[in-house]
């Protein structure tokens, strides 16, 4: 049952990832492309953990939490220059 589910879920994630960047190039302001850069982040990781699945190995859960972390330090980073303009205070 997973040779059949976790190739097709890969598909849709993929295609997700795919509709996710053209709403990021053409969002109407800086908040919505920020949420999609958000929304990337989150498929991205989803994406290597299916393909860590797909291949048996355990060495793509590590690098969807190092994604994940930076995703995050990332998010936060953008967030604060767009309220304060600057990041380090």
């Amino acid at each position: 049952m997973l040779e059949i589910v976790v190739p097709l879920s890969l598909v849709i994630y993929a295609l997700s990832a795919l509709l996710t960047i053209l709403r990021m190039a053409l969002g109407p302001d800086i908040p919505d492309r920020i949420l999609t850069l958000d929304a990337l982040y989150v498929n991205a990781i989803a994406l290597i953990i299916l393909f860590g699945v797909y291949l048996g190995s355990t060495a793509f859960f590590e690098a969807a939490l190092l994604i994940a972390m930076m995703g995050f330090v990332g998010t936060t980073a953008v967030c604060k220059y767009l309220l304060r303009g600057n990041i380090i205070e």
